[in-house]
């Protein structure tokens, strides 16, 4: 789409709130967002004076805009999230993939199972998490289990196979750990009303269930139930020493989470303390990507978006260093979400959140630091020699990946070519290709060229496999132009190809009059060699032993009286044509029999 029609479609856009999706020419979403006027907000991207990085670097790319019409603003931000979700467009923030975290779930069942799980099905049943550290969801779990009865069995339970008697209680009831919900030994109302309980621990509101247990626990050793009342006992002592590892951290019983990121494009960890009535009941960290410096508050907005939009617990208060964009509408989002109003607010000067947000902020920061660490090491492992290569070839990034291709014939008869890789400056040898070449008659290294990358690449691009960092041909501007040539049938514009022509070492690049020249002692350049000459080996090889074949198969065949099953029995014993001219006839009479013996040996001997 030309720049004039993509203006006259933005002209049309309507006056409505939605969805926009920028993409660039490949046909790719680059950004998603959302807008009270579609029309207003996709049109200010296209003002004379743009004073944003972002806006300057995402409208250089735009080549087309989708739009999707909402009912209100909720809505858009709804799709927003989901749509980020689905397509991780490059300039919007991205969190990693939730789905790598687990949540301890709580079935929708009559007798419900409490177990972890990394796959929400939003089937009625319960989520608690995301947990960024298993550890302490296994330390949640395991106070659960310890505490509540609850069934560790994956039955079916419902009154109707209970009552049929279909399942029988095992080793956990005997040790106390179930009631036997399995068997009826357990009513429907109370097994749920434990479950309540689970769910009150996993809230953070133990202190709130302490004290209804107290109260239950005083009521029935008013009844002269002492075994019941010394049940609740042994449960409060097990939720009080889980309640005491909790840090009381403010004074104001109010549920909130408190959220904070550090960011070095384009890394970037959320970290969130979880508060309940005052108790610091869970810690979470998130990373992210991004590609551009953006203001706080469009993180924050993003942020928040991705946070709340998976099936978390959502609290009367979210303390934030910085308010995010349209705040009003994610707290509307929020309500609608949760059922309850929602504030999202900065610390101002109540200095106990203030130095609750610096502690969060300490966390991230730290967090930041190691993933920083961590990339650099990464980078570190990266070969000197690829660095050289990239500085040497002018590339973007150093070439992990290098592909090469190279054709072998002799005079025209048996074409084939040969495809090595390399990975990390080393021969990945199980990526190895031979190709048989189909389509081009006589001695055509061009043509030849332009069939073998043609085949492997639309293979690639129809497996979805990856594209390698650079590709090598072997030989000069003419072999190099017809790989170019094909790569652009498939779209593949933007990929990094050089020729490397033998005679002078010279490397051709695209769009390039003169051949680069690398100095002889340059391990960059000894490196192409490398790759080049292990190419050439394979094919030469593959080229021999097709010949071979050939040749093998057109002399054995000229002997009169030896069929097939003859000619492979001799061949697997011998090894070799040569090697049956050699043989005795005593000899080859061993391996096919005395008459057939005869015909090999006269055949050879005449």
């Amino acid at each position: 789409m030309t720049s004039a029609e993509l203006i006259k479609k933005i002209e049309n856009l309507p006056k409505l709130p939605g969805v926009y999706l920028f993409k660039n020419k490949n046909d790719k979403i680059i950004y998603i967002g959302k807008a009270k006027s579609l029309y207003n907000r996709v049109k200010s991207y296209f003002t004379p004076n743009i004073n944003s990085i972002k806006t300057e670097a995402l409208v250089s790319k735009i080549h087309d805009v989708d739009v999707i019409v909402t009912d209100n603003e909720v809505e858009a931000l709804i799709l927003e999230a989901n749509l980020i979700k689905q397509h991780k467009p490059r300039y919007n923030v991205n969190l990693k993939d939730d789905k790598s975290y687990p949540y301890i779930v709580i079935t929708n069942e009559d007798f419900p199972q409490v177990y972890p799980t990394r796959r929400v099905v939003m089937d009625g049943s319960k989520y608690f998490g995301p947990y960024t550290e298993v550890k302490t969801m296994k330390h949640a779990l395991k106070v659960l289990r310890d505490v509540f009865k609850i069934r560790s069995c994956k039955y079916n339970l419902t009154e109707e196979t209970i009552q049929k008697g279909k399942y029988k209680v095992c080793l956990d009831y005997h040790i106390k750990k179930c009631d036997g919900p399995c068997e009826g030994l357990v009513s429907k109302e109370e097994y749920n009303k434990m479950i309540l309980e689970v769910e009150q621990v996993l809230r953070g509101n133990i202190d709130g269930l302490i004290n209804s247990l107290k109260e239950e626990m005083i009521k029935l050793s008013s009844e002269l139930k002492f075994e019941k009342a010394a049940e609740i006992r042994n449960k409060l002592e097990s939720l009080q020493v889980y309640a005491n590892t909790q840090k009381i951290v403010s004074q104001e019983l109010i549920d909130r989470d408190i959220i904070t990121f550090a960011a070095d494009v384009p890394d970037g960890v959320a970290a969130i303390f979880n508060i309940r009535k005052g108790k610091l009941v869970g810690r979470k960290k998130f990373t992210f990507n991004y590609n551009l410096n953006l203001p706080d508050a469009v993180i924050f907005a993003d942020l928040l978006r991705n946070i709340y939009s998976n099936p978390v617990e959502i609290p009367d208060q979210i303390v934030v260093s910085e308010l995010p964009d349209e705040k009003e509408i994610i707290e509307s989002w929020l309500k609608e979400k949760s059922g309850k109003k929602v504030k999202i607010i900065t610390p101002k000067s109540n200095e106990e959140l203030g130095s609750l947000l610096n502690l969060c902020k300490q966390n991230a920061v730290y967090d930041l630091n190691e993933i920083k660490l961590q990339r650099m090491k990464k980078e570190g492992s990266i070969p000197y020699v690829l660095k050289s290569l990239q500085r040497d070839l002018y590339l973007s990034k150093p070439p992990i990946r290098i592909e090469c291709f190279d054709i072998s014939t002799l005079q025209g008869s048996d074409t084939v070519a040969s495809l090595v890789v390399f990975e990390n400056g080393k021969p990945k040898k199980s990526d190895y290709r031979k190709f048989i070449i189909k389509t081009v008659p006589g001695q055509d290294d061009f043509a030849s060229m332009s069939e073998v990358v043609e085949r492997h690449y639309k293979r690639v691009l129809e497996e979805n496999k990856p594209i390698p960092d650079l590709i090598m041909v072997d030989g000069g501007k003419g072999q190099l132009n017809s790989a170019i040539k094909i790569l652009k049938k498939l779209g593949l514009t933007n990929i990094n190809i050089i020729g490397l022509a033998k005679r002078l070492e010279e490397i051709y690049m695209p769009e390039k009059k003169e051949p680069l020249q690398i100095p002889k002692t340059s391990s960059s350049l000894k490196l192409l060699q490398h790759i080049r000459n292990e190419a050439h080996r394979f094919a030469i090889t593959f080229h021999r032993e097709k010949r071979e074949k050939r040749i093998i198969k057109s002399e054995l065949d000229e002997i009169i009286g030896i069929g097939e099953k003859t000619i492979q029995k001799l061949l697997t014993h011998f090894g070799s044509v040569e090697a049956i001219k050699n043989s005795s006839l005593e000899q080859i009479t061993k391996v096919i029999g005395k008459s057939k013996a005869q015909i090999v040996y006269n055949y050879f001997h005449k």
